[in-house]
């Protein structure tokens, strides 16, 4: 089926395919090399300083001059219950414990999406895209401005028309199958539980703007699936992440390398957020807990100590292993031959 060439033209790409910003695991390396390679590459910016996302475009831009893109969470900063803060930081006593680390919650819940909001628009990366929440259409001018194309992400046909609505570029149609944490900021949880295979048609019907399908996409038969729905292009994360340039750890790289789809479960243990990831110790033992954590951003900072040593130390039972229902198609190869490959198996060359 020809591409609809609309959204390759905005984004100024020449394959349909999009490396999905992975907050802690994706670098400017991995991103250089897929868009050096014909995709788009991008960076996941939800936990980087203001300092940090100025390093990590500076690194992308010294290695290629080919676009790329930049991801933001949109938060409002928090105000927990600081009896449920208490309350948690006791049940996570064992875990802090463990690895010797003060138990004590953390001076910052997360960055400040304002700040980092204003250093997006400083940096100006050709494509700007949005998940956990809306941009108003204030804000999508100013990007428009700073000459960014606007991407929002979404888990039903509701989220995706409010994106439109506020004047975003294309949207995200993220189905439940992917890696990592979920889009949901309009629908209520139950009701975002949808695969991409009926997600992305229902949102190309809905939609006058491109949508781009993410979720459980691994090789060139996904690919050209979700271009026969309708997708102008797919966005993959799981499928990159097995690549030598990510920022996986020994032991999480090791668990993808061994996971089947099968071995994966949502979870909000480890953020707060429904995540999807590879079932282990942590996730088994917190599972009983989980309907009283605190919501994202809370859990997240509050178990960021824990999964930060449990890295140190090589424990991939204590960390977060975020991976999507197709980690047992991952193949471990350099970005750039990843890209050829892809490129092959979909009929993009």
């Amino acid at each position: 089926m020809p591409i609809t060439p609309r959204l390759l033209q905005r984004l100024d790409i020449a394959l349909p395919i999009i490396q999905a910003p992975m907050t802690g695991s994706d670098t400017p390396q991995l991103a250089a090399a897929v868009a050096q390679a014909g995709g788009l590459g991008m960076l996941g910016c939800g936990s980087r300083s203001p300092q940090a996302m100025r390093e990590a475009a500076t690194a992308v831009r010294a290695a290629t001059d080919r676009p790329f893109g930049m991801n933001l969470f949109v938060l409002q900063p928090p105000a927990p219950d600081a009896a449920q803060v208490r309350a948690t930081l006791a049940r996570l006593a064992p875990l802090y414990e463990r690895f010797g680390l003060p138990l004590q919650a953390p001076t910052q819940w997360c960055q400040d999406f304002a700040v980092q909001f204003e250093t997006l628009i400083e940096l100006r990366p050709p494509v700007a895209s949005f998940t956990f929440g809306l941009l108003t259409s204030a804000q999508v001018e100013r990007l428009h401005a700073a000459g960014c194309c606007v991407v929002g992400a979404a888990t039903t046909v509701e989220e995706a028309l409010a994106w439109q609505g506020v004047g975003a570029d294309a949207v995200v149609a993220s189905g439940i199958e992917g890696g990592g944490h979920r889009a949901t900021f309009l629908s209520t949880w139950e009701a975002s539980q949808i695969g991409t295979m009926a997600l992305v048609p229902a949102c190309v019907d809905a939609l006058a703007i491109p949508v781009i399908a993410a979720g459980g996409i691994m090789d060139g038969r996904g690919i050209r699936a979700a271009l026969a729905l309708g997708a102008q292009a797919v966005q993959m994360g799981t499928a990159f992440l097995a690549c030598p340039e990510s920022a996986l750890v020994p032991a999480w790289r090791a668990a993808l390398a061994r996971a089947q789809g099968s071995d994966t479960r949502l979870t909000r243990v480890f953020s707060g957020r429904w995540a999807r990831g590879i079932s282990n110790t942590m996730m088994r033992e917190l599972l009983p807990h989980e309907a009283e954590l605190p919501p994202y951003p809370v859990q997240n900072a509050l178990m960021g100590p824990v999964r930060r040593a449990a890295a140190q130390a090589g424990d991939g039972e204590h960390m977060a292993l975020w991976a999507g229902q197709g980690a047992g198609l991952a193949r471990a190869m350099p970005a750039a031959q990843l890209m050829r490959v892809l490129a092959q198996e979909s009929g993009q060359r």
